[in-house]
């Protein structure tokens, strides 16, 4: 179809997953910068008042589970939960983390001595999309409604909307023709708030911060702008809903407008290709949008368990004549060397840049100079031009 209404949802970083993931990524990133070698893959429960952790982990014995705790309650206050059903200093906290099971270890340790290259964590299909519908190469419905949660976030913390609490989503519907988005036709946010607070004043918040986030003319219409349906939402967080690692995964990617594969990525340290192969996906297909070589471009990629080469490559341009996919994926493999250690090393992943991933998406961020968003980086762009005349 060329007119046709696509939606996108986002979610806040006080949203219960959301507060699951970023306590996980944030023990990742614990273990990472005392050992770069570490292996995590740490699943997080919260719910009211009460902070779970297990999973598998191997890295220095320096690590406590002291140390873990402060993890969780710094990225449960940083979020902002001081509330009497959920509190980053009152919640009750278990660890139940334990070593990684031998069996995998083997499959994906290195072996000098019998010439094996570092395995995959795990087999999976992992999929990269790119598009040039935003200026961050993503599909504008997502990228959109991260945006809206992101401003209405940062008016909550540096206390210019202090009747905002840290639980709050967002649904954006946007009109396309000839493929293309011209507007949106709803708009859906409910965001946690004081008690309190009028109905008509939070909306009239809200209507600010939506409006300031997209193009000028694309409001959806009144009827069709929803703020906190339900009427009010002050009881929210894990207190009013129980939060999990990694139920969030199509809005920690592209908002259901490409593939998933799968697997989530909070929690789970590189050698895991759920999360590094993804990001070496998406690279590649940001490359090559930004390249000019495709307006949309797929990429999936497959693994086995303990085998360090991908299985298959495949590259789709979505109609594109100009450019043969199986080219472009052979050029694609000379560029980046697509095993785990390959990727780990080209996006230089053994680092402690996972936290800020945690929420508004793990796609269409800025690289930093500390190495975060590493995968988002266009730097294949002139070899790419300059092999297929783009």
């Amino acid at each position: 179809m060329s007119s046709y209404l696509f939606t996108s949802e986002s979610v806040s970083e006080g949203h219960p997953d959301k507060v699951a993931d970023r306590i996980s990524d944030g023990i990742v990133d614990l273990y990472l910068a005392a050992d770069p070698h570490s292996r995590v893959a740490a699943e997080t429960l919260v719910t009211t008042n009460r902070i779970i952790i297990a999973g598998e982990v191997r890295g220095p014995a320096s690590i406590t589970p002291d140390d873990i705790e402060a993890v969780a309650r710094k990225a449960v206050r940083d979020i902002g939960y001081e509330q009497d059903g959920f509190h980053w200093e009152k919640a009750d906290f278990q660890c139940f983390l334990h070593a990684q099971s031998a069996d995998i270890a083997m499959g994906v340790d290195a072996d000098n001595d019998a010439g094996k290259d570092e395995g995959a964590g795990d087999q999976g299909i992992m999929f990269g999309y790119a598009c040039d519908e935003t200026a961050s190469l993503m599909p504008a419905p997502i990228d959109y409604s991260h945006r809206i949660l992101k401003t209405l976030a940062a008016a909550r913390h540096d206390g210019t909307s202090p009747e905002l609490e840290p639980d709050s989503k967002s649904q954006v519907t946007l009109k396309y023709e000839d493929g293309r988005p011209v507007g949106a036709s709803s708009i859906v946010v409910s965001t946690q708030h004081k008690d309190g607070v009028s109905q008509e004043d939070l909306r009239e918040l809200v209507r600010g911060h939506v409006r300031d986030v997209l193009p000028e003319g694309w409001m959806c219409p009144e009827e069709e702008f929803y703020v906190n349906p339900t009427g009010q939402f002050i009881i929210g967080g894990p207190d009013g809903d129980a939060g999990l690692t990694g139920r969030k995964i199509i809005v920690d990617t592209y908002g259901g407008a490409a593939p998933h594969g799968g697997g989530a990525f909070s929690g789970k340290d590189p050698t895991k290709v759920d999360r590094s192969a993804a990001y070496a996906a998406r690279y590649l297909a940001k490359n090559v949008v930004a390249a000019g070589i495709a307006s949309n471009c797929t990429i999936q990629l497959a693994y086995a368990i303990g085998v360090s080469k991908p299985l298959a490559v495949y590259v789709d341009l979505w109609g594109n004549p100009q450019v043969d996919p199986q080219r472009l994926s052979e050029v694609l493999r000379e560029l980046v060397d697509l095993s785990p250690r390959g990727i780990r090393e080209h996006l230089a992943l053994s680092r402690p840049i996972y936290a800020p991933t945690a929420a508004y998406g793990h796609f269409g961020r800025t690289p930093t100079d500390e190495g975060h968003f590493s995968w988002e980086r266009t730097d294949l762009v002139d070899v790419l031009k300059s092999t297929f005349g783009a």
